[in-house]
């Protein structure tokens, strides 16, 4: 099982951008699907997640500019659209999937390769 993110880059502060994490493999099913991200000298900190029902979580920093959703056809994709960026908001993020069952096993907290954000002030 992969985790694949894309659609990072820089963007001018107010501006958006758009976050796409497609998961391939054989698998059977997702729990959970979030994103999270680094800044330069701070810890990985969950932005959003969302479950396979559509139960959302949010960090308070991001509530009201980013919505994070899930594929209704395609469980394995998730989004996240970031609206209203701040220059606090440049890291790195990264696509996180947690209990990812294959008929063989059920893998726990699976990570994608980090794509960079920038906001310019």
């Amino acid at each position: 099982v992969q985790l694949q993110a894309s659609g990072g880059g820089l963007v001018q502060a107010g501006g958006s951008l758009r976050l796409s994490c497609a998961a391939s493999g054989s698998i059977l099913s997702i729990n959970v699907m979030g994103w999270y991200r680094q800044a330069p000298g701070k810890q990985r900190e969950l932005v959003a997640d969302i479950t396979s029902g559509g139960n959302t979580n949010y960090a308070d920093s991001v509530k009201g500019r980013f919505t994070i959703s899930r594929e209704n056809a395609n469980k394995n994709m998730v989004y996240l659209q970031m609206n209203s960026l701040k220059p606090e908001d440049t890291a790195v993020y990264y696509c996180n999937a947690n209990e990812v069952r294959t008929a063989l096993y059920t893998a726990v907290n699976l990570w994608g390769q980090g794509t960079l954000v920038t906001v310019s002030s």
